[in-house]
């Protein structure tokens, strides 16, 4: 995936800058590199290298340099944060390291929480997922605390091309540098609101485990604080609602 982003001089020259300028943007935002390769390290396995997400965000910070367009109205820092981060993100599917059982083990939480919650007609509890899995509640949260390492890294991940590719998305960072598109601008839109209901339907802890996580960017830690609960129990929420929020972003793809 890495080999994707590696373009010779000539291809990725931006107009907008001059050599010795795009020097001085690569080495001013460097440090952005290490920073998000640092919180997504955080979130997997520790089997996965660190030096190659700090090789691929390298790479998408010198994308982002290359391609950063004034006009779009993005500052360079904000579009090269969504580079670097996508081009981590994407070295780690390439690595697809996300085990059949672990698949497995997220379909059935998925298939759980969408019979109890069309049976009750409100945000399912861990309770009620564990017993319509069958499964001890202690069982269950350690299926969550299994799944969080391996889990999918952001809501991005959730929002796939039409075409169902597992090795692309379209994200916020996609908006940014491609030119504009009714279409795809009316496929964001009713994305954005899918999820914003899909979010409202969470439980008040997943809602705010959310907020807390992606909006105030606090760490799981920090969450956990806040909110006075373990660690270890922030990361079950937090996987949890990312399962029920991957399975919305389906059915609205399946409709």
């Amino acid at each position: 995936m890495i080999q994707e982003y590696e373009k010779t001089e000539s291809q990725v020259q931006n107009a907008f800058f001059s050599s010795k300028e795009r020097e001085q943007m690569i080495a001013k935002y460097a440090y952005l590199v290490k920073y998000l390769a640092g919180r997504v390290a955080s979130r997997i396995p520790s089997s996965v290298v660190f030096d190659e997400l700090i090789s691929a965000g390298s790479l998408g910070l010198i994308d982002a340099v290359d391609k950063y367009d004034p006009k779009k109205n993005v500052g360079l820092k904000t579009y090269a944060q969504y580079r670097i981060k996508g081009a981590i993100l994407d070295e780690l599917r390439s690595m697809d390291w996300y085990s059949r059982s672990m698949r497995k083990k997220i379909q059935s939480i998925e298939k759980a929480v969408h019979s109890v919650e069309a049976r009750e007609r409100r945000p399912a509890s861990d309770m009620e997922i564990a017993e319509e899995m069958d499964q001890p509640l202690e069982n269950y949260f350690k299926m969550l605390s299994d799944i969080h390492g391996a889990a999918l890294l952001s809501l991005d991940d959730f929002i796939k091309n039409n075409d169902g590719s597992d090795q692309s998305s379209s994200t916020f960072t996609d908006g940014m540098r491609s030119d504009d598109n009714p279409s795809e601008t009316l496929i964001q839109s009713e994305l954005k609101d899918i999820l914003a209901n899909a979010i409202r339907k969470l439980t008040d802890k997943e809602q705010m485990v959310i907020s807390l996580y992606y909006y105030d960017e606090l760490t799981l830690k920090e969450i956990g604080n806040v909110m006075e609960l373990t660690e270890s129990r922030i990361c079950q929420i937090h996987t949890m609602a990312l399962i029920k929020l991957k399975s919305k972003i389906k059915e609205y793809k399946n409709t």
